[in-house]
């Protein structure tokens, strides 16, 4: 996780704190409706829903949002939304996956291409990007639930691959909070996250997450990927946007000078 909270601050001073948590919190809310539009109202009988839901406290996600989302889901209002997901190149050769949730695919298929063609880079085909990337469990808890060791510990034991803590906030401009990153295998993601959950409570997240077998380490090209990444996370049907480009600290530096 080295570099993990310098990156989210470098966010914050460009000014995106406040947008990345408008977008984020609608995400958060499509999510709670697809799932509860799918399988139902009630969260101890539909896993996806519950899995939305908790994500959404994570988040401090208002309770009143919740429920206008769940009930919109089991309600049948608004579209039937389809799950995508595109593959890309951006400058460097950087491998990037996008996961898209949209009532138009045509539409999404043009905005997300359409930023790959401004900011340096080309839309590929479907598995062009994923296969030198693995599909995780990723679990987050807020740094202040327990210390390094006895997260640690507690992870292994409940079956997780690896546990990583970031370094506290000393950036008192940030809203970023450090977390607790435990990784496990996708098939158990549910049961360590359980496991967890019956030791410490709910998680700030619970996610399937892309993460890059090996990464490209290029300082000079940072500033055109993080152009690349904002303009896709712009767009609204987008969700999720990962990459394998290494955050080093020579690659935040340009950043902050741009």
């Amino acid at each position: 996780m080295a570099g993990h909270s310098k990156w989210a601050n470098i966010q914050h001073r460009k000014g995106r704190q406040d947008k990345l948590r408008s977008k984020l919190f609608s995400k958060l809310a499509k999510d709670i409706a697809i799932a509860s539009k799918m399988g139902g109202p009630d969260p101890d009988m539909n896993p996806r829903l519950r899995l939305a839901i908790a994500n959404a406290k994570g988040q401090s996600m208002p309770k009143d949002n919740i429920q206008r989302a769940v009930d919109k889901g089991a309600g049948g209002e608004g579209a039937d939304y389809d799950e995508l997901r595109y593959e890309g190149f951006g400058p460097a050769g950087i491998g990037f996956i996008v996961e898209v949730s949209t009532d138009n695919k045509n539409r999404a298929a043009m905005e997300v291409r359409t930023a790959f063609s401004k900011n340096g880079g080309s839309l590929g085909e479907t598995g062009s990007v994923s296969f030198g990337f693995d599909q995780v469990g990723q679990i987050e808890y807020p740094l202040e639930t327990t210390d390094e060791d006895t997260m640690m510990m507690a992870a292994i034991e409940a079956g997780a691959e690896d546990a990583q803590t970031d370094e506290p906030n000393e950036d008192k401009f940030s809203d970023y909070e450090p977390v607790h990153t435990i990784m496990t295998a996708r098939d158990d993601l549910g049961a360590v996250a359980s496991a967890l959950e019956a030791q410490f409570g709910e998680a700030k997240s619970v996610n399937l997450i892309w993460k890059a077998q090996n990464e490209i380490d290029d300082p000079e090209k940072a500033a055109q990927v993080m152009r690349l990444i904002d303009a896709l996370e712009d767009c609204d049907d987008v969700q999720t946007v990962y990459h394998n480009f290494a955050m080093t600290e020579e690659a935040m530096a340009t950043i902050e000078d741009e």
